[in-house]
């Protein structure tokens, strides 16, 4: 399984507009755990690993970002997300790292796991190795 933008719904209405989650209808995965990174200083990286099987989606809720991915094969891709009617899934097995985030940017994550540290790839030798 590949990353891919997922689009979510987008209802307008002059008073603003509204998007919602609804598990199986825009995302693939039950959410067992949601958070966010903000206040992230210009120039900072986050990320740096991939998860053995935690999938994820990831939304830009306020400002951009961007987020490298690469997969089991060595392909590396870069995704913008600056929109929060869409976000990122991003499969178990893919090394991912964030950068590039504007001023006031509000990432928000949903997991299909609780967290487990276990559960974490930190060393991109140790994701190669796995992934050959």
């Amino acid at each position: 399984m590949t990353c891919k933008i997922i689009n979510l719904p987008k209802i307008t209405d002059p008073r603003g507009n509204l998007t919602f989650i609804q598990f199986s209808q825009q995302i693939p995965f039950k959410i067992e755990r949601t958070f966010w990174t903000y206040d992230v200083p210009g120039g900072e990286t986050r990320g740096g690993h991939a998860y053995k099987t935690q999938e994820e989606f990831i939304i830009a809720l306020s400002g951009s970002f961007d987020v490298h991915t690469i997969d089991k094969e060595g392909k590396s891709l870069k995704y913008s997300l600056n929109r929060s009617y869409y976000g990122l899934y991003i499969p178990a097995g893919i090394w991912r790292h964030v950068d590039n985030y504007s001023t006031n940017a509000l990432a928000l994550n949903l997991s299909s796991t609780k967290y487990s540290e276990g559960d974490y790839i930190r060393k991109f030798e140790e994701f190669n190795k796995i992934s050959k």
